[in-house]
């Protein structure tokens, strides 16, 4: 597991830095703050266990193709149900009144603009840009 890591960290290391910080941006917001809004908001479990999933499923991915556009399936496939469930939920986000709220706004957004690179790169990534 170790190697893994350590491949995917260098992988990573070769991508524009902007690719380096909106990873950390996901992983910081995505992971960290819904860890902590976990306690309080079930939105807040949704977007961990996609997360978590989606993570382990894109490290599992990673070991058998090595960074590929298609690894951005592991996001389409775990994301995409946990942002069709926050939208449905917006009516209780509370944003104005709450700092979950205000968190879930910018995960929803962090989302949209992720998915929105994961899917153009599995399309691509099915018609031949490897």
């Amino acid at each position: 597991m170790q190697d893994l890591m350590a491949a995917w960290q260098a992988d990573v290391a070769r991508q524009p830095q902007w690719v380096q910080h909106w990873l950390d941006i996901m992983v910081i917001v995505l992971g960290g703050f819904s860890l902590v809004f976990s306690f309080v908001r079930v939105e807040a479990r949704w977007v961990l266990a996609g997360f978590l999933l989606g993570a382990a499923t894109l490290l599992g991915l990673y070991s058998q193709i090595g960074y590929s556009r298609l690894l951005g399936l592991a996001h389409v496939i775990f994301w995409t149900p946990v942002m069709i469930y926050l939208l449905r939920r917006r009516a209780h986000w509370r944003v104005k009144q709450t700092l979950s709220g205000k968190w879930i706004a910018l995960a929803v957004m962090i989302l949209t603009i992720s998915l929105a690179f994961d899917y153009t790169d599995v399309i691509r990534w099915v018609f031949g840009a490897r």
